[in-house]
């Protein structure tokens, strides 16, 4: 058996798990944003649009540290992670995600970028309210493949074990 693998699945599954409570509590404050036209519920959809590409860059970052052993440096490191996680590393891993996961997480990281960078008045509901309405189905691409990944964990870590009763 591989205890790295088994303890990646495990973080894995417990980091979807956290990303679902964001992706629920900024579905929630758009909820209560157009309801009551309240401008301070902007600032906690933003914060949560940003923990939700966070919490997803984290199981990115722990794929490419756990099994890639490599995780990119420099200036672009984000993007580069991001299509790390979307290409093949032979003999290593499939491809974590899909392309067409990566173009919807890449419009999360680039609005993660601007959160991070200007003051939260500045952003534009409608924007983020396109960001919450899109969020649901882009967390249903993210946990759809990592959970192809996770299996594939699996069948290594069974693999591994076939090979040591032998």
């Amino acid at each position: 058996m591989n205890p790295e693998y088994t303890a990646l699945i495990g973080r894995i599954d417990q980091m979807i798990a956290d990303i679902e409570r964001v992706v629920n509590r900024a579905e929630y404050l758009l909820d209560k944003a157009c309801k009551t036209g309240d401008d301070g519920y902007w600032d906690g959809i933003a914060l949560n649009l940003h923990g939700f590409y966070a919490g997803v860059e984290r199981i990115f970052e722990d794929i490419a540290r756990t099994i890639d052993q490599s995780v990119p440096t420099g200036t672009t490191w984000h993007q580069d992670l991001l299509l790390q996680m979307s290409a093949k590393v032979n003999a290593l891993r499939p491809p974590v995600i899909t392309i067409d996961t990566r173009y919807c997480l890449d419009e999360y990281r680039g609005f993660r970028d601007l959160v991070r960078n200007v003051y939260t008045f500045h952003l534009r509901p409608a924007r983020l309210q396109e960001l919450t309405t899109d969020l649901r189905d882009c967390t249903r691409n993210i946990q759809r493949d990592l959970k192809v990944f996770t299996h594939f964990l699996e069948q290594m870590t069974d693999a591994d074990e076939e090979n040591e009763e032998k």
